[in-house]
């Protein structure tokens, strides 16, 4: 099977303080759902509040990241047989987040 990775920029996450809570409670029924199915492999959200850092080939840790590298928002992976269940995983994370979701596809990795 296929890993997947479904997320978004927070950027794109418009909420009410109202709407939080019952987005905040759709999605994670998602993941619970995912998780029961068996799919789930890993998710969250990046730390906005601690600042990456690139650690160079030569083992040296700098504040500065590569040039346009800007991830940061929320990211589920999955591992589904067909990319149109991965496609209809990020239709349910889309609705229960309120927001567009982003879907790549890992490359196969066989000591993964």
């Amino acid at each position: 099977m296929t890993k997947y990775l479904i997320s978004f920029p927070s950027e794109a996450m418009v909420l009410t303080f109202e709407e939080f809570p019952v987005v905040a409670a759709d999605s994670r029924a998602v993941i619970r759902a995912a998780k029961a199915a068996g799919v789930y492999i890993f998710g969250g959200g990046i730390e906005e509040k601690v600042d990456p850092v690139i650690v160079s080939a030569d083992g040296s840790v700098n504040p500065e990241i590569y040039p346009g590298s800007h991830l940061k928002g929320g990211f589920t992976v999955l591992e589904l047989p067909t990319r149109e269940d991965a496609v209809e995983w990020a239709r349910k994370i889309a609705v229960s987040c309120r927001c567009a979701q982003e879907l790549r596809e890992f490359m196969f990795d066989p000591e993964s």
